[in-house]
């Protein structure tokens, strides 16, 4: 059962509204309580939670998507996730082969794509990520989509940091990001 479900490629994209069911979760992980979502397709957000920006993420996914989206206690795929952060966070996962269904503008989709070849445990600078799109000049802007990027530590957005090697904006914040670099070291 669990094969057919992941049947198919590992990323997907999805670019025209369809009416689907989202359904929600929350995990335990050692930097607190996260929100999951899912589609029948792949999983579609996985949030720190943190009562301000969560619930504008929610309303974007509910007008982008065109979806309900209604909690479950459990699902095949949050099973799944659930393994898989428990094995991240215990150092015996380094990649996720968990689906995706990125939810954003052409531009976010190719840098969270860029993202996803960063290597566990390197860094790279938005500099470098910037010059690895071929956009050199679009630093500013490929920082500003991995700040959108509404699945991080799955879509490893914690890997760049600024050029001169601080750390910078993270969306759970700096902590969590240090923790995570940490944790890959």
């Amino acid at each position: 059962m669990l094969k057919s479900y992941f049947k198919g490629a590992f990323l997907r994209e999805y670019k025209t509204k369809t009416r689907d069911i989202i359904t929600t979760t929350t995990i335990s992980t050692p930097l607190g309580e996260m929100f999951a979502a899912a589609s029948k397709k792949g999983i579609v957000m996985l949030s720190f939670l943190e009562k301000y920006t969560l619930q504008s993420k929610v309303d974007i996914l509910k007008k982008t998507l065109d979806c309900e989206i209604i909690p479950v206690a459990t699902n095949e795929i949050f099973d799944v996730l659930k393994i898989q952060l428990e094995e991240y966070f215990n150092k015996k996962r380094e990649k996720f082969d968990i689906p995706l269904q990125l939810v954003g503008t052409p531009f976010q989709i190719e840098v969270w794509k860029e993202l996803l070849k960063i290597p566990y445990g390197q860094t790279i600078s938005y500099k470098q990520q910037a010059i690895n799109l071929a956009k050199p000049t679009a630093i500013r802007a490929v920082a500003n989509a991995n700040a959108q990027n509404i699945i991080p530590i799955l879509i490893p957005c914690h890997r760049v940091i600024a050029s001169d090697g601080k750390l910078s904006g993270y969306n759970g914040g700096v902590d969590k990001k240090e923790f995570l670099l940490n944790l890959e070291s």
